[in-house]
């Protein structure tokens, strides 16, 4: 299925936004951050060229052969409806939705990516990581990850009956959310993580995950975390010269050097 209707602008923006985590909470909540998000989309589809989304847009995903989460319809028609205009959107998966499988790509044309991703957008190369794993002692998390990830657990995990699965996830969420809440240092670890990859050759790191919203130059290049949706409603836009961090509704938060990321002038 095709959503290649209409053009999108062929230098437009590009937009960064992660840590929704839509089902958690009370109903009433959750349908807000839900219209918070629709609304942020409607501004996007104005002067976007691509879309990615850095992973949790849900609390818990997971899909059956013929069974996915309940909900979130007016979500996606909204994503369906930046589709047709020809926004590319690119789906990373975090470490709450991991169990994609091919409908939000069937159903909506999002590609998905289970793994962190590069790409060069206006000649500048951009490293994108959700931002969970990277913590320095931490190898109990990238273990049960690669377990979570087993396609034979998965499986065995699809045979039970989705209301199970569904409460079964819930827990986890409030676990995990309680394990990672303590870890004052994992903030440090993804900026030497960053640093790291800025040393490597890339121009802007982009990552989310520890719903700290950040904005930091690290040597000749830019590492931005881009919060979440629970507290912050923070973004990140590439405009082709300069990335900037954002909060929804508000003006730019993190300026940055006028002279960072400006295209050369032609003579």
């Amino acid at each position: 299925m095709s959503f290649q209707k209409q053009p999108a602008p062929s230098h437009g923006k590009t937009y960064f936004f992660s840590d929704v985590h839509l089902g958690l909470g009370s109903k009433d909540d959750d349908r807000k951050r839900e219209q918070h998000v629709i609304r942020f989309l409607d501004m996007v589809k104005q002067d976007a060229h691509e879309l990615f989304i850095l992973g949790d847009l849900f609390d818990y995903w997971f899909e059956y052969k013929s069974v996915v989460p309940k909900g979130y319809f007016r979500l996606f028609a909204k994503l369906a409806d930046l589709r047709f205009r020809g926004i590319q959107i690119t789906y990373l998966a975090g470490n709450h939705d991991f169990w994609l499988k091919g409908y939000l790509t069937e159903e909506l044309g999002i590609t998905i990516h289970p793994d962190p991703i590069e790409r060069t957008i206006g000649g500048k190369r951009f490293y994108l990581h959700h931002g969970d794993g990277l913590l320095k002692n931490d190898t109990g998390y990238r273990i049960l990850k690669r377990v979570l990830r087993n396609r034979i657990n998965i499986f065995l995990f699809s045979l039970i009956h989705p209301d199970i699965t569904s409460w079964i996830a819930r827990w986890s969420s409030r676990k995990s959310r309680a394990y990672t809440s303590k870890k004052t240092f994992e903030g440090n670890d993804m900026i030497d993580f960053a640093r790291k990859k800025i040393r490597e050759g890339f121009d802007v790191v982009i990552m989310g995950h520890n719903h700290q919203s950040l904005f930091k130059e690290l040597d000749r290049g830019v590492y931005v975390n881009i919060g979440d949706w629970l507290h912050e409603n923070t973004y990140a836009v590439f405009d082709g010269n300069k990335i900037q961090l954002k909060k929804w509704g508000e003006h730019v938060r993190h300026p940055q050097r006028q002279n960072k990321f400006q295209k050369p002038q032609r003579v």
